[in-house]
């Protein structure tokens, strides 16, 4: 397989509804390496054979118990070493939420993230959920795993990731525990990509259908791609980020030189870590194409009006 892997990620809000609005022939157009869905709202056997199999593609599909709820799903060019679904841990996986794909030179998580605004049971599950993740993948990294984490978080980490800061405070998905714990999960060593090169406001990936949010871009950004530090600081990393109508902007890294303020926080993560001494030595592997794509077909003009 090409060394280069263009991974996507999208909440397709009910992946038999996306089919109907031109899915697959989106899927074809785009031609993604990898492909991650979340809240695809269907079991396996709801879904018709189209979308179990693609040509050219394995699929992997992880659903809740509950009917049309949840759910995530994994199209990949290239077989993963090993498949695995959720934490190990019955009152989250049973909620269909996770994809662990190992492919050997990194692992993947694909996950559609609780949402906490239905109730405060709900808030506190998905406080637990965050956790029960971080410590997780915090063991591979300590095993020396390099880690990519794409999905829906459902989470604004920062008051530039929202329209409306101020008021949403008291909202789930902006509120003061939910964004420290985003703090305390890049403290561990995760880079959120798109902030890696790009600073600016209304990079927004999803918004209020029943408002009209779109029309009047009040958005938020609540998915994402991470990676652990290791993998961006010792493998050449390509980024490319999508973000509403905008024109695509490719970076590429293949040294802490050219990184400039982020050795500054590399070197904090290595204090943090207690590790005292590094020798930057790059080492060949894959080299990831992110792509941070909307939740709206509109925003790439591939199908008008589609809403899935």
């Amino acid at each position: 397989m090409a060394d280069t892997i263009r991974a996507l990620s999208w909440n397709v809000n009910g992946l038999r509804a996306a089919l109907r609005k031109g899915f697959l022939e989106w899927f074809s157009n785009e031609n993604p390496g990898i492909l991650c869905l979340q809240e695809t709202k269907a079991t396996v056997d709801q879904l018709p054979k189209n979308l179990k199999e693609i040509d050219g593609y394995h699929s992997y599909f992880c659903s809740a118990e509950r009917k049309g709820y949840s759910g995530v799903a994994l199209y990949t060019k290239e077989k993963p070493q090993n498949v695995s679904y959720g934490f190990g841990i019955d009152r989250f996986d049973s909620e269909g939420r996770v994809i662990c794909a190992d492919y050997g030179r990194f692992v993947l998580y694909n996950i559609y993230f609780p949402n906490g605004q239905s109730s405060g049971e709900r808030l506190q599950y998905k406080m637990e959920f965050y956790d029960a993740f971080l410590e997780v993948v915090d063991k591979l990294t300590s095993e020396g795993k390099n880690v990519v984490v794409c999905g829906d978080l459902n989470t604004a980490h920062k008051e530039i990731d929202l329209a409306r800061p101020k008021a949403n405070e008291k909202t789930s998905g902006f509120l003061p525990q939910e964004r420290e714990w985003m703090d305390k999960f890049i403290s561990h060593g995760w880079v959120d990509t798109l902030r890696m090169f790009n600073q600016e406001p209304e990079q927004y990936t999803y918004w209020d259908q029943m408002s009209r949010a779109r029309e009047r871009n009040v958005g938020w950004r609540i998915d994402y791609f991470f990676v652990d530090i290791f993998e961006c600081f010792y493998q050449p990393l390509t980024l490319i980020s999508t973000v509403r109508q905008t024109a695509v902007k490719r970076f590429d890294i293949v040294s802490l030189d050219k990184f400039g303020q982020g050795r500054d926080v590399f070197i904090s993560i290595l204090h943090a870590r207690r590790i005292k001494h590094v020798v930057y030595q790059p080492k060949p592997g894959v080299i990831f194409e992110l792509v941070l794509h909307i939740r709206e077909f509109a925003a790439f003009g591939k199908v008008r009006n589609a809403q899935p």
